[in-house]
């Protein structure tokens, strides 16, 4: 039986300035210790630096909220793993639903951004999640084994390396969650498609997202294959996020 330690990420999204986050961090590393989970933020690329600063050495990581599928170039705006890692970047997100909407990142662009981060060390946290309209044609199944399928397909014997976050799009930002049962469910979907492709799926961290709050923090952690939370809205008030990540156990 895997005992997998739970993992709580904060996505501030584009948010932040320089006195809201210091007050942020301030307010969660005055929390520290996290018995029961490992505990990260994904900042904007402008205040990366600054979170790096912050937290060294303090045991709460820090990540990107994107990074570039290509190592360097004629790529204006865009920024590479290389550059993330130079500064002691741990986490990447990629896939996020806003990514996929707004900027009409594909499947095999994400893979392909997942491959980049790994390339350098960096940990991608792979995002996957329906919307309502797929959700309410019981597509929800097929949806998050196509998304998660095409990262498997580049990344081979890699896969175990990534985090995968199943985020539900009609639950982001709207006060609306997944019942735990039916963010259970399709956890245990993914796990069983990763199970298909690498002896390392047991050990996997899969996150659940979406309208996570400390109320129903805790619930939805001690689902058998939830293994924490890539927390938004949230993780933007220092108390909600601590709550969050000491409902974690």
């Amino acid at each position: 039986m895997t005992t997998r330690r739970k993992l709580v990420v904060g996505n501030w999204k584009m948010h932040g300035s320089h006195a809201a986050n210091a007050e942020l961090l301030q307010g969660i590393l005055a929390a520290r210790p996290f018995a029961a989970a490992d505990v990260a933020v994904c900042a904007p690329f402008p205040y990366l630096s600054e979170v790096a600063v912050t937290l060294a050495n303090s045991g709460v990581a820090w990540g990107a909220q994107d990074v570039s599928a290509h190592a360097q170039g004629a790529y204006t705006g865009e920024v590479s793993a290389a550059m993330l890692q130079e500064f002691g970047c741990r986490f990447a997100i990629v896939g996020h639903s806003e990514r996929r909407a707004y900027h009409g990142e594909t499947d095999q662009q994400v893979a392909d951004k997942a491959q980049a981060a790994l390339s350098k060390g960096l940990t991608p946290i792979v995002c996957v999640g329906e919307t309502l309209a797929q959700r309410e044609a019981g597509e929800t199944e097929a949806v998050v084994k196509r998304q998660l399928s095409a990262v498997i397909h580049t990344l081979g014997q890699c896969i175990g390396e990534i985090v995968v976050a199943y985020e539900p799009v009609w639950a982001i930002g709207t006060g609306r969650t997944a019942s735990p049962e039916q963010a259970q469910a399709v956890h245990a979907v993914l796990r069983a498609q990763l199970a298909a492709a690498t002896a390392r799926a047991a050990d996997m961290k899969l996150l659940y997202g979406g309208s996570v709050k400390p109320d129903n923090a805790a619930i939805l952690f001690s689902q058998a294959d939830i293994d924490g939370g890539l927390i938004g809205g949230a993780a933007l008030k220092a108390a909600d996020f601590v709550a969050i990540a000491r409902a974690a156990g």
